[in-house]
Order: C-alpha cells, then sequence, then structure tokens
C-alpha cells in the first residue's frame, strides 16, 4: 500500500484515479486541481507517489515536477496525459517524472504503473 497524491485539474479524472487506487489498497493523503496546490500538498503529506496531469491552471505539472524533484530528487511521479502528448511526456520525464500513464486510462494500466514505479 502507498500513499498517494492525486493532481489533476479534473475533479472528475481524480475521482476515477482515486477509486481505481483505493480499490487497489492505497491511501489518498491529497488532492490537487492545479500544480501549486500539488507543490504545498506534497510537502505538507510527503506521499511514496504522486500522479501528475500536464496541463492545469496556475502551474502546469511539469513545473510543479520540477519544483517537487528539486526538493526531493527520489520523489516518484507518475504522469497522467491525454493522447498526442508524447513530446510533453519527455520534458515531463527529463523534469524528473519516473513514468506515464496514457488518458483515458485502463484500470489495469494504472495499477501495473504504479507498481512499477514502486518497485513492486
Amino acid at each position: 500500500m502507498a500513499r498517494i497524491l492525486v493532481c489533476d485539474d479534473s475533479a472528475f479524472m481524480r475521482m476515477m484515479l482515486k477509486k481505481v487506487l483505493i480499490d487497489n489498497g492505497h491511501e489518498i493523503v491529497g488532492e490537487a486541481g492545479d500544480g501549486m496546490e500539488a507543490v504545498q500538498l506534497y510537502r505538507h503529506h510527503k506521499p511514496d507517489l504522486i500522479t501528475m496531469d500536464i496541463t492545469m491552471p496556475k502551474m502546469d505539472g511539469i513545473e510543479a515536477v520540477k519544483h517537487i524533484f528539486e526538493e526531493n530528487p527520489l520523489v516518484r511521479i507518475v504522469m497522467v496525459t491525454a493522447l498526442g502528448q508524447r513530446s510533453i511526456i519527455t520534458d515531463a520525464i527529463n523534469a524528473g517524472a519516473s513514468d506515464f500513464i496514457v488518458k483515458p486510462f485502463d484500470n489495469t494500466q494504472v495499477i501495473e504503473t504504479i507498481k512499477k514505479v514502486l518497485g513492486q
């Protein structure tokens, strides 16, 4: 079981991810609707893993990854992105993200990616 912070500007997407993660034994320690909130909640909760949308208001997911990675280079972040954003994924990985999930996601893909990033 991991303590996970879910970051996405879409409440529906956060709800979908939370359901998959909780159903598979993980604990959701917080939810962020933008990149600034993601950085603040990371500092407060120190989760085992973060799911991070790329396109968000105030601060995008890649900038949030850079800020969090500067504080903790061992942080595990899984980017959640729409199809067709592969070049942005490269930027996210270079910024410190561990892996990515493509929306619309398959529940099995989410769990397998989380397990891989957690080293399970």
